[in-house]
């Protein structure tokens, strides 16, 4: 899990169908090995909650050995350490914040609806009973506290429910704005099947009897291709290539994967068309469109439910940061250095 943006990580886990996954991982993240030698305080008064530091810390390891894990100098990692141990304590607090909002809204769960979500997770992870016991063990965990955990997570998720997605609606017309905003991203990938014909003059290529030859050799080619002669038949007769024999066939390529020079000359070309004269690296070259295939493009109607799920998201995550922020401003909040 990313250090950074944990109310982005939080939110959009809540609005996800993969909520489930994120618990298991989450859980199990966040669980660390926590000195006995260190004495426990206050870090944070939230309303009437507070925030211990064993709590902080806890919720801290995973990301404190990601940064330790970095090599950084000593100065630069205390300075990470302690950005990221601010995250995650405004984090901490936003969780207080929504879990008295659980306690103010009446919101609560069933244990059949626990079972329900430790079943989907063993299903997801391939994990028996034994399996998840053994994994609980091993992270010094017992299953009452996975199952309160469990339930913290879906009460958050059906505040956030509540709240939040409840009153949002992604409208066709958002869908489509979408799609042509990032018309791109979407558009299919024309490519080109090619044929060249090359000859390779003496250095430099602007002077010297050679190059002039060369040159001419090739305003001739052009011409013979005007008059209607095939293609393969000049690569052969005067392409200096390794592909002369093949008729100059080079095969199929994106505009994205040609240099500069050669996107330029063939970008406009209809099949059955051939380009001016272009120098590059290798020598003087004309270029042969045999035809052109449009591929990978991806219709509005094919990618609406995956941009109706990523606006979805999107959306409830702005509104999150909006709403948490009230509560900030109503709220009674003290972080204790």
């Amino acid at each position: 899990m990313n250090c950074k943006n944990l109310n982005r990580v939080f939110t959009r886990a809540l609005c996800s169908r993969r909520f489930y996954a994120w618990c298991f991982i989450l859980f199990f993240s966040a669980v660390g090995a926590v000195s006995a030698e260190v004495v426990d305080r206050i870090v944070a008064v939230v309303n009437d909650d507070i925030i211990h530091l064993r709590e902080l810390d806890r919720a801290m390891a995973p990301f404190e050995n990601q940064i330790r894990q970095k090599g950084l100098p000593p100065q630069k990692e205390e300075e990470e350490v302690y950005e990221i141990r601010m995250e995650v304590l405004n984090n901490l607090i936003d969780e207080k914040l929504a879990d008295q909002e659980i306690r103010n809204s009446g919101i609560f769960v069933e244990d059949n609806e626990v079972d329900s979500a430790i079943e989907q997770i063993k299903a997801m992870n391939y994990y028996s009973d034994e399996d998840l016991r053994m994994a609980l063990t091993a992270n010094d965990v017992n299953m009452v506290e996975y199952r309160e955990e469990i339930k913290r997570q879906i009460l958050r998720n059906k505040l956030v429910n509540i709240k939040i997605k409840s009153k949002i609606i992604v409208t066709p017309s958002d869908i489509a704005a979408f799609y042509e905003k990032n018309a791109d991203k979407y558009a299919s990938k024309r490519k080109y099947m090619l044929r060249n014909i090359m000859i390779a003059p003496p250095e430099p290529m602007d002077s010297g009897s050679s190059s002039d030859s060369a040159y001419e050799t090739m305003a001739d080619v052009r011409r013979q291709l005007s008059d209607g002669a095939a293609f393969e038949d000049l690569a052969r007769k005067y392409s200096q290539g390794v592909n002369a024999a093949d008729g100059g066939r080079l095969g199929l390529f994106s505009i994205d994967d040609l240099a500069g020079n050669i996107r330029a000359a063939i970008k406009d070309l209809k099949p059955g068309e051939f380009s001016k004269v272009t120098e590059t690296e290798q020598g003087l070259q004309i270029f042969y469109v045999e035809k052109i295939e449009e591929t990978g493009g991806r219709a509005l109607n094919d990618v609406s439910d995956e941009i109706r799920q990523s606006l979805y998201e999107e959306t409830v995550n702005e509104k999150f940061k909006t709403w948490i922020s009230h509560l900030r401003e109503d709220a009674h909040i003290k972080i204790i250095r």
